[in-house]
């Protein structure tokens, strides 16, 4: 289908195909979701996740089995429901993909105020819809020379951003006329991500009665030996607790770095959130805690219904009495203003 705005090339003979030219694009990339929660679609899902190399790197041959015949006859069905706990039915949809549908809308109106129509801004998804290779298509189609892509991950993780970028680089071999591309990098250390962290922190204390004890800051694990392999993950999320920590002028006391979703039978980076938040009241008596969860752009299933529901069941049931997740950043407007003033950095010199 050819683009309303293309125009055959000045020198070229009257028969030429129609180029759309000019835009430059700027595409988010966010984790993925299933388009529904019944078994079918969840499987699809499922398949596509896991079957990816940089989450599970087990040989073929050992992990497709296991997959095939035993993980994807089960984990539909227990995986939709708990998305069905959190469906946004309204519009029958998950919330990761409402969210980052609002987060695409409010980043590009403040594109729009920058650069007019010169940049487009669309989002994709690493696993299910939209796909990635579909909105380079689209963009390409549209006219853009330039695209930078924009994983929405804080932390640089091979199972996050890698392979978003490795998707992205493969929707791009599939086209004649390649566009320029950039790729954003990780932005935990940014201080307008952290400045907007902080805020949520601070407004969600301000408006309780009782200040939680500790403050836990839950990341997505990662097996240690990914760690050990050369990933930064682990780093990342340290210095992006530390950072956090320095903003708010609290102490080492206050708040606590842990990781949530381990999967499989390896060890995985520890303390674990689950066993954590249950110690934290058996053992040291703590009766109220905060959970925070800054390596998620968007709430979604780790954090709608595994911390607030898996993991504060956890700490109820260790004794713990008041639980308070304090949600992601989605589309707060500090958020939407670091985003955007991180995509206009990667913009220079491309873009005035």
């Amino acid at each position: 289908m050819q683009n309303a705005n293309a125009t055959r090339p000045e020198h070229g003979p009257a028969d030429h195909p129609k180029v759309a030219r000019g835009k430059t694009g700027v595409l988010l990339a966010n984790l993925g979701t299933p388009d529904g929660y019944t078994y079918w679609p969840m499987r699809r899902y499922l398949n596509q996740f896991l079957s990816d190399k940089r989450v599970i790197d087990y040989p073929a041959w050992k992990w497709q089995p296991i997959l095939q015949a035993i993980i994807l006859t089960k984990r539909p069905f227990s995986s939709g429901e708990a998305y069905k706990s959190i469906w946004n039915h309204d519009v029958d949809e998950s919330p990761l993909l409402t969210i980052t549908k609002a987060q695409t809308a409010k980043i590009d109106a403040v594109m729009k105020g920058s650069f007019g129509g010169d940049v487009m801004v669309d989002f994709c998804m690493r696993y299910g819809n939209p796909s990635t290779e579909s909105k380079v298509r689209e963009m390409v189609a549209a006219g853009c020379e330039r695209i930078l892509f924009f994983p929405l991950y804080p932390q640089y993780g091979g199972a996050t951003t890698a392979t978003a970028n490795d998707e992205f680089f493969r929707a791009l071999m599939k086209e004649k006329w390649q566009p320029a591309v950039r790729t954003v990098p990780a932005y935990y250390d940014n201080p307008g991500y952290i400045e907007a962290l902080a805020q949520s922190i601070e407004r969600t204390y301000g408006e309780m009665d009782k200040k939680p004890e500790i403050l836990v800051v839950s990341y997505h694990g990662m097996p240690i030996r990914y760690l050990e392999e050369g990933d930064p993950y682990h780093c990342h999320c340290m210095k992006n607790t530390r950072l956090l920590k320095e903003r708010l002028g609290w102490d080492d006391t206050q708040l606590k770095t842990t990781f949530q979703s381990q999967f499989g039978p390896e060890e995985w980076l520890q303390p674990y959130t689950v066993e954590e938040v249950a110690r934290l009241a058996r053992e040291d008596g703590k009766k109220s805690i905060a959970v925070i969860a800054p390596a998620f752009s968007s709430d979604c299933i780790e954090t709608l219904e595994e911390i607030n529901e898996e993991i504060k069941e956890s700490f109820e049931e260790a004794g713990g009495e008041d639980f308070t997740y304090i949600p992601c950043l989605n589309d707060d407007d500090a958020h939407i203003s670091a985003l955007s003033n991180i995509i206009q950095d990667n913009l220079k010199g491309w873009i005035g």
